[in-house]
């Protein structure tokens, strides 16, 4: 039953909406300000019967200098490029087409080249979106629930999608429907979804933020048209907690925040493959915004937690090839993350992240480094006239 229940959680995530009454304001960023990697899709008056060419750029460097067992070291070095034509018929109403190029440094072929279709319709605080979504790094999880490197290696995200934007609350409900399964396929079908929810509870004149974030997740692989012998499978993910904003009058330190989440990690599945039923995580950050960049320590604890979609380092399962059957039920990790956006002329934003983090289960010092390049533009290609 409960099989069955999450399954159609996925397939229709208005069902989600009934818990946006803990929404806040505002695009969120989760613990992260990612906002350089945002690029949502405006709607307005004043686009009505324009017809526009948007192009998105991304060009990615990241290295993982990593030498425990959960989470291997890897490196990412490449590109994506993302033209798309886009019709407004009416102020509300966004239509686009366009194609996805995925290149990789170091191999001769694209990794992925994929058509993209979207329609967006707003209506008041409301919007829908259907086709490829204004997904990933979009809905702000945090990265226990969502990993950041899959703006990297699972960039789209195809589906439905309901948004709702109002001065104190922000709901994003969504369905990313990752394999679909045919008659005698060889396969299981592929669907995950979610929900990212936050309510603003004080804002006021003195700089002080507060909000009550909500985030919930899960995937499901499974299908009945399927010729092989595997058992279905149903993961959820949850995380609550407290988000607190303080902006300062200094020219040297803008802002201290705090954001402190638990989290819950459960197996719905009638056959249970994974080393852990169930689970849980402590997921503490504390940071200031400085002027030369902005700084901050988190402070994860888990304890038996798995997250299909989330960072691989706050596992207690292994991604290491060479230690597959690896598990470590509690993980405790030391982060500090400096980071930093530079405003480049011609729409460019370099994004620079040094994030060295400490076991301090195994004693284990890793790092990464990253420098990202994000290109964002809106061409006007013409207005048509109305008959």
């Amino acid at each position: 039953m409960l099989n069955f229940l999450g399954k159609r959680l996925l397939r229709y995530p208005l069902i989600l909406i009934a818990l946006g009454w803990l929404s806040g304001v505002n695009p969120a960023w989760a613990q992260l300000d990612n906002r350089a990697f945002l690029h949502p899709l405006p709607l307005g008056p004043q686009y009505e019967r324009q017809l526009r060419l948007d192009v998105q750029g991304f060009l990615f460097n990241k290295d993982n200098e990593y030498f425990n067992k959960i989470d291997p070291g890897r490196t990412y070095f490449g590109a994506h490029l993302a033209p798309r034509l886009v019709y407004f018929p009416t102020g509300n109403l966004r239509l686009e087409a366009g194609v996805f190029l995925w290149k990789d440094y170091g191999t001769p072929r694209f990794k992925q080249i994929r058509p993209l279709f979207t329609l967006k319709y707003r209506h008041g605080p409301h919007s829908l979106v259907f086709g490829n979504l204004e997904g990933n790094l979009h809905h702000g999880y945090i990265e226990p629930l969502f990993d950041f490197e899959r703006v990297m290696t699972d960039r789209l995200e195809e589906g439905i999608q309901y948004q709702l934007q109002t001065p104190r609350s922000t709901v994003d409900a969504w369905v990313n429907w990752q394999r679909q399964q045919y008659r005698f396929s060889d396969f299981q079908e592929e669907v995950a979804g979610g929900l990212t929810a936050e309510r603003q509870i004080l804002g006021d004149s003195t700089g002080w933020l507060v909000k009550l974030p909500f985030q919930f997740t899960a995937t499901h692989h499974g299908g009945q048209l399927d010729t092989i012998e595997k058992p279905l499978q149903t993961l959820f993910n949850v995380a609550t907690g407290l988000r607190v904003r303080r902006a300062l009058p200094s020219n040297l330190v803008s802002a201290v925040h705090f954001d402190g989440y638990v989290t819950y990690f459960n197996d719905y599945s009638f056959t249970r493959a994974l080393a852990f039923q169930d689970g849980t995580g402590l997921y503490l950050n504390a940071g200031a915004d400085t002027r030369l960049s902005n700084l901050q320590v988190a402070y994860w604890q888990g304890n038996g937690y798995i997250s299909p979609l989330g960072g691989r380092l706050y596992q207690s399962i292994s991604s290491s090839p060479v230690d597959q059957d690896y598990v470590e039920r509690r993980r405790q990790l030391l982060i500090l993350r400096v980071l930093r956006d530079y405003q480049l002329p011609g729409h460019l934003t370099l994004t620079t992240r040094f994030e060295p983090l400490y076991d301090l289960n195994n004693g284990l010092f890793d790092f990464s480094f990253a420098l990202y390049l994000n290109f964002n533009q809106s061409f006007l290609l013409t207005t048509l006239q109305p008959d």
